[in-house]
């Protein structure tokens, strides 16, 4: 259990691919993943006690979050080749993945006019993904 605990009122997961929306007419080309970013929410309890993060605090998720939930992936991600070896590894829409915030190439999608109608995503390459966690919150 993670010592810093996001309090949501909504399965995150669930949240994020409601924003998200059907992308099946979005193609990933090659070995690319695209993740929609993890924004942590207001309200996190510490100790058993509820705390509000601030509204800078949570703007920094936008460029130095390192918490992504897996929406797409290409056709040759995770498939080895001449000079990769995954080990059996990959992942899957719907997996929470940790990357370095550097990582990836940031990209936008727009679903609507309104504020929670874009969702901030990165599209990376599959050696760029460090691990799968269960929960968002695991990693800060």
């Amino acid at each position: 259990m993670p010592a810093l605990r996001a309090v949501h009122k909504t399965d995150p997961r669930e949240d994020l691919m409601k924003q998200v929306g059907d992308i099946s007419d979005h193609e990933l080309f090659h070995n690319a993943v695209m993740v929609a970013i993890y924004l942590r929410p207001k309200t996190v309890m510490l100790g058993g006690k509820e705390f509000e993060l601030t509204d800078s605090t949570r703007k920094e998720d936008e460029y130095q979050g390192k918490v992504g939930l897996v929406i797409g992936k290409g056709p040759s991600a995770f498939v080895p080749g001449d000079d990769t070896d995954f080990a059996g590894m990959s992942v899957n829409v719907g997996d929470w993945i940790v990357f370095r915030a550097s990582d990836g190439w940031p990209i936008t999608l727009v679903r609507g006019d309104g504020p929670k109608d874009h969702v901030l995503c990165r599209v990376m390459t599959e050696k760029d993904i460090r691990m799968r966690i269960p929960s968002p919150d695991y990693v800060w």
